[in-house]
């Protein structure tokens, strides 16, 4: 794996709080290695969200933003969908 999805994978594991370390750290240990050049910024840009927001559009406490819609986010939320099976 090249360095920046080594960062990626280390940034979406060592979130801060428990709760995003296993959702998003799991998506990321099971996509970083094969993840399209193309989707690391929107990755990159995807870990700069906080937290809190991150997983309160997973849970849909709130609605997702417009600009998330048809991004890498879709993919993290059908991930988190199949953990709650």
């Amino acid at each position: 794996m090249d360095n920046r999805r080594k960062r990626i994978l280390y940034r979406a594991t060592h979130r801060g709080t428990k709760e995003a370390d296993f959702v998003v750290g799991g998506f990321f240990t099971e996509t970083a290695a094969r993840l399209p050049d193309a989707k690391l910024d929107e990755a990159d840009a995807l870990l700069e969200v906080l937290d809190a927001d991150l997983m309160d559009w997973l849970m849909g406490r709130l609605p997702v933003p417009d600009a998330w819609k048809g991004t890498l986010f879709d993919d993290l939320l059908a991930y988190y969908r199949a953990l709650e099976k």
